[in-house]
């Protein structure tokens, strides 16, 4: 078996299914300063740091456009701060209600460990944001061995690999070559390659996916296919290594390597 330890992402990967704190909090944050993103806009830059999010966002053309037409002036770093500000502080106020441990989660982590596998985690949640997701996690069965955020790496989170070497540190594993990366967004996935992890896609409850699970659950088969054949392309396009349905696929993943 060549992988020793799974290094998780959290929210949409193995909590808050979909995604859904920080992207109806960043949509507030917006709103708050005239600007309305779409959920498109919102989620194209998820699983970075947040205040990397925001910024990127004011980097696109429309939202720029709409901010020149709203404010009479180009944004500044001023206005990134202050819309990380709000977005942080409505995330910890979204956090309590979105942060369920998705589908297989808990039996998925249990088989890896009965492997003998180690379960590390990363995040772009600061350290106060995941203050309010652990006990959550922990309480329906959940705790990684290892878990870090990027207050623990100066603040540079993904797609910076950093988070990843901490992992791999605290979980004294000796090659980069027996880890795997799992996550739910385009950062997640370069986070791991350029770590020069493995890493895997998860499709169904992912940010890309955008979907709550009764939404998803409510779609008829084709309708599920061309959703998930959507993710895919993505995850594909990026150079993923693996692309799975759900969690429970990571399990054989390990198992077979």
């Amino acid at each position: 078996m060549r992988y020793e330890v799974v290094i998780f992402d959290w929210a949409g990967t193995t909590v808050d299914y979909g995604c859904f704190s920080p992207v109806q909090a960043f949509v507030e944050a917006f709103e708050g300063r005239g600007i309305t993103p779409t959920l498109d806009e919102v989620r194209k830059p998820m699983g970075m740091l947040k205040i990397d999010h925001v910024r990127t966002m004011l980097h696109m053309e429309r939202i720029s456009q709409a901010w020149r037409d709203t404010h009479g002036r180009d944004w500044t770093e001023d206005d990134v701060q202050e819309i990380y500000e709000i977005s942080e502080k409505k995330i910890l106020e979204l956090i309590p209600k979105y942060s369920q441990v998705k589908p297989y989660v808990v039996d998925t982590i249990a088989k890896l460990r009965d492997m003998g596998v180690k379960i590390g985690s990363t995040t772009g949640y600061t350290a106060s944001m995941m203050e309010l997701v652990l006990p959550r996690a922990a309480a329906e069965g959940y705790s990684p061995d290892s878990m870090m955020t990027p207050d623990d790496v100066g603040g540079f989170g993904r797609p910076y690999p950093y988070m990843v070497f901490r992992n791999l540190e605290a979980l004294k594993i000796d090659s980069v070559h027996k880890a795997l990366k799992v996550g739910d967004t385009v950062s997640d996935i370069r986070e791991g390659q350029h770590a020069g992890l493995d890493t895997v896609g998860i499709i169904e409850g992912s940010s890309l996916m955008g979907l709550t699970q009764a939404e998803y659950e409510a779609l008829s088969d084709p309708e599920r296919e061309a959703a998930d054949a959507k993710v895919k392309a993505t995850y594909e396009e990026i150079g993923a290594t693996y692309i799975v349905r759900d969690i429970r696929e990571v399990a054989d993943i390990v198992a077979g390597s």
